[in-house]
């Protein structure tokens, strides 16, 4: 069967969609581009805003019209949490989060018989973490490895852990195992994911924490570079930097979601710390890690967000000195606390307040830039793109070259120049790592 996957959404999304592609492979099928003809095709849905939402159903739509007679198949986080919506698409397989195993036997069957079904569970049920192949497909240079799923923080804006259920973590021996195996496999970094990653161990026996989970992966395998998803701020403890410091595959880069610079917002969004909180955080990384970046998520325009408030965050954000932001105007979701709030924030005002903060970002992620300027750093290269080798350095800072064949390699680069988003500069042939 030829199948081709459609991958909407987070990190977490992404690697279940390369697992769902290992799983077919080993299974016999051939994985074609989204765009060719395929017998089966999955869509591996977002539901973290409404667009996200009607994303997921314009690619099953285009799809259908475009292949009336393939199989396709609907899977993730928007058909569990709005399962009459999905089951009135023309998909001939609904799942959601879990039991992706399952799913997959199902899109078999269907190949015969073309029944139609819709499996959802009760994601608040699920009490083991599923195990999937991590990894993705030859060629790759970086893999993903999820280690957690579901999340309990239940922010006033998100959906998400009605899809997703109870943190459940995958146990730190198999974990490592995962590690080693893709080293072996020939991946040169690893990503580590999750829903809640800071939620990491609280199922598992003995309650292993988070740092315990990191080191382990770093030390089953010592050559490969290993990357932190996002984490909450109240995770990052003096202990846990220390420990982390000791680690020297890690990288140094750490992705703290922020969501707002004032505390009120923060109180209305359901956020478990402070903006002095974060501040203490961000300075404990600062001192265990040379250089580290630090990245975050904001969202503008929360319902009730005053003028005076948003003021507050943008006086917040340089004392944070971020290397980049990710900045989204605040998205009504239907079925939160924040959709009924009272005082919702016009597009309008909205979008001119991510313009706002886009300003303020610009200009911090150009004076991160800029300092590497004269630095030498290990980049690790992955693809040509425009005529250049395109890379990263530990710090997950863009870096592009002139030169020939250097995928999967990790070169030292002597940084020339920088630009408002990347980093441009001269590569030695000795190679490192």
């Amino acid at each position: 069967m030829r199948f081709a996957i459609h991958t909407l959404g987070c990190k977490v999304n992404q690697y279940e969609s390369q697992a769902m592609e290992e799983l077919l492979l080993a299974r016999g099928h051939t994985l074609v581009p989204f765009e060719a003809q395929a017998e089966a095709y999955i869509i591996n849905s977002c539901t973290v805003t409404a667009t996200s939402d009607k994303k997921s159903r314009q690619a099953l739509r285009q799809v259908r019209r475009r292949a009336p007679e393939a199989i396709i198949a609907l899977c993730g986080c928007y058909p569990q949490v709005s399962p009459a919506q999905a089951s009135a698409l023309e998909a001939d397989l609904i799942g959601g989060t879990g039991d992706r195993q399952g799913f997959l036997t199902l899109l078999e069957e269907l190949a015969q018989d073309r029944k139609r079904q819709v499996v959802l569970d009760d994601p608040f049920r699920r009490k083991t973490f599923e195990v999937l192949p991590a990894g993705g497909l030859e060629g790759r240079t970086r893999a993903m490895l999820k280690a957690e799923d579901g999340c309990t923080n239940f922010c006033t804006y998100c959906i998400i852990p009605y899809a997703r259920g109870a943190v459940r973590s995958l146990p730190l021996d198999q974990a490592a195992e995962e590690a080693a195996r893709l080293a072996g496999a020939g991946y040169r970094e690893l990503v580590l994911t999750g829903i809640e990653l800071s939620g990491y161990g609280r199922d598992l026996p003995g309650r292993p924490s988070l740092a315990a989970l990191i080191e382990r992966v770093c030390q089953a395998a010592p050559g490969l570079r290993v990357r932190l998803g996002s984490l909450e701020p109240r995770t990052v403890t003096e202990e846990f930097c220390h420990r982390l410091a000791a680690l020297p595959n890690l990288c140094p880069h750490f992705h703290l979601s922020l969501q707002s610079g004032c505390d009120t917002v923060l109180a209305r969004m359901g956020r478990k710390y402070t903006t002095q909180e974060y501040l203490q955080a961000a300075a404990l990384l600062r001192a265990a890690f040379d250089r580290p970046a630090l990245t975050t998520d904001l969202i503008v325009g929360f319902p009730g967000e005053t003028e005076e408030e948003f003021q507050t965050t943008l006086a917040f954000l340089p004392g944070c000195g971020f290397a980049r932001m990710h900045i989204f105007p605040y998205s009504r979701r239907q079925g939160t606390p924040a959709a009924a709030m009272p005082n919702q924030i016009s597009n309008e005002e909205k979008a001119k307040r991510a313009h706002r903060a886009s300003a303020v970002a610009q200009t911090m992620e150009r004076d991160w830039l800029r300092q590497w300027v004269g630095q030498t750093i290990p980049v690790l290269f992955e693809e040509e793109k425009e005529g250049a080798w395109r890379g990263y350095g530990p710090q997950y800072m863009e870096v592009r070259v002139q030169g020939e064949d250097l995928h999967n390699r990790i070169l030292p680069v002597t940084i020339t120049a920088a630009g408002s988003e990347m980093l441009y500069g001269q590569y030695q042939e000795e190679e490192k790592g």
